[in-house]
């Protein structure tokens, strides 16, 4: 399946940082970063992730300026409404005009023992509210050992689809948890061979067109430096960048990794 028929997306996880101020200021400047590099959205789509508590501000911030980013939260909550102290329901998301919401991310399976139950819930909840789930799967390095290659995120994502319709809007993040924050990526046939067993449980669960459709992004020490390799990949869709979507030369770059592609 080729790359061309799915639009790419490099998303931006802020995880923990910037404040609303903060976040203000870094998405002013990436827009005028990208615009002054002439990048044509039409061809690459940009989601930002920001906190919770950023995601009104960068909203007005948007619409009032015109800014083509996509809006993602960082997590949602299985419930949609009650005495759920501390939690966010996907209505108040969408009411935000949120368009994407990560869901189990490494971090909330490892610090908040998330398993494969709640993060299913959470992509139906996700959908109930017409929010794109951005479905993170992955493997830890003792993962990696025990089982192989594609073994661990092909399961959690197997258990993530059971009962998605398959007309549904997702998007499936794979990210290595042995490459997090370490500097050693994955290298782009390792990411290939992982996104490809991806797309191929979307066909089995949901079916070809689904497939074909659904990007799936690589995540894990995605750099300036690295990420044309990956984007080389025909399975390989975009990227779901951490510490580096924090420094704005380093992030407009990685968008802008067509001018190193070639296309």
């Amino acid at each position: 399946m080729a790359m061309t028929t799915r639009m790419p997306l490099i998303a931006g996880n802020w995880k923990m940082n910037l404040d609303h101020l903060q976040a203000v200021a870094f998405v002013q400047k990436l827009h005028w970063t990208l615009k002054d590099a002439g990048h044509d959205h039409s061809t690459v789509e940009v989601a930002v992730f920001p906190p919770f508590t950023d995601l009104r501000t960068v909203q007005t911030l948007l619409d009032a300026d015109k800014i083509p980013f996509g809006l993602g939260a960082q997590d949602l909550s299985t419930h949609d409404s009650g005495a759920y102290t501390g939690e966010i329901s996907g209505a108040f998301l969408s009411k935000l005009d949120a368009r994407y919401v990560i869901i189990g991310h490494s971090e909330r399976r490892e610090y908040h023992a998330e398993g494969d139950d709640v993060v299913a819930a959470k992509v139906q909840a996700a959908l109930r509210h017409g929010l794109v789930p951005v479905i993170c799967v992955g493997e830890t390095s003792d993962d990696l050992e025990k089982f192989g290659a594609s073994a661990v995120p092909v399961a959690q994502l197997r258990a993530a689809l059971e009962g998605v319709a398959a007309d549904a809007d997702i998007v499936v993040a794979y990210e290595p948890v042995w490459a997090i924050g370490s500097g050693q990526a994955a290298t782009p046939d390792q990411a290939q061979d992982v996104c490809a067993k991806l797309r191929d449980v979307v066909a089995e669960v949901l079916d070809a067109d689904a497939a074909a459709r659904t990007r799936v992004l690589y995540g894990g020490s995605v750099k300036a430096a690295n990420i044309a390799g990956f984007m080389r990949e025909p399975d390989v869709d975009g990227a779901l960048v951490g510490g580096a979507s924090l420094l704005v030369d380093e992030f407009s770059s990685i968008i802008r990794f067509q001018k190193h592609v070639g296309v």
